[in-house]
């Protein structure tokens, strides 16, 4: 059996697919050939004996591309070890109560994907808020009011030493 694993992402402004780069190079040390690509770009999964996949989170659900890619890989997915992971802005709230909050209710976020293809791992990362990426003057107005409210703060909140130990365990379970 090839030792190829797939680590496949679905970003909005970036911050996802440099999650995902890291994870595939923590693989890779272990001794793993893996390729990172865009969910977008792999259209055959037969040359992988494991699989993840990541997609940041839009109105509390996973990038649609990223559901689509499920659903059309659903049976070959199941077939293989498949991890899943997250990156999304709540995790990052200031309010420790609030992220608490968020802690649980993220969770669900991931329920779609996890019931078509029980994944053996799943990570929940929080990510970046750059304005200036955010393409919607809308979702960028509304960023802005939750950071003159206090909600988030901009920056990374990205903990790679997670992100990392995640990688890590999901190479034992891949």
């Amino acid at each position: 059996m090839s030792n190829k694993i797939l680590v496949a992402y679905a970003t909005f402004t970036g911050s996802t697919a440099e999650i995902a780069e890291a994870i595939g190079k923590i693989l890779a040390e272990g001794g793993a050939s893996v390729d990172v690509r865009p969910m977008k770009e792999v259209t055959d999964l037969t040359p992988y004996r494991a699989v993840v996949l990541g997609s940041a989170i839009q109105k509390s659900q996973w990038l649609p591309e990223a559901m689509t890619f499920v659903k059309t890989h659903q049976k070959q997915l199941s077939e293989k070890p498949t991890a899943i992971f997250m990156v999304c802005l709540a995790l990052a709230m200031k309010s420790k109560v609030a992220r608490e909050k968020s802690e649980t209710m993220v969770i669900e976020w991931l329920k779609p994907a996890r019931d078509l293809i029980h994944p053996v791992s799943e990570g929940y990362f929080a990510g970046i808020l750059d304005l200036s990426k955010i393409p919607s003057f809308w979702d960028r107005f509304g960023f802005r009011i939750s950071v003159w409210t206090g909600v988030w703060c901009e920056g990374d909140h990205r903990d790679w030493d997670a992100i990392h130990a995640w990688a890590r365990e999901v190479a034992t379970k891949l």
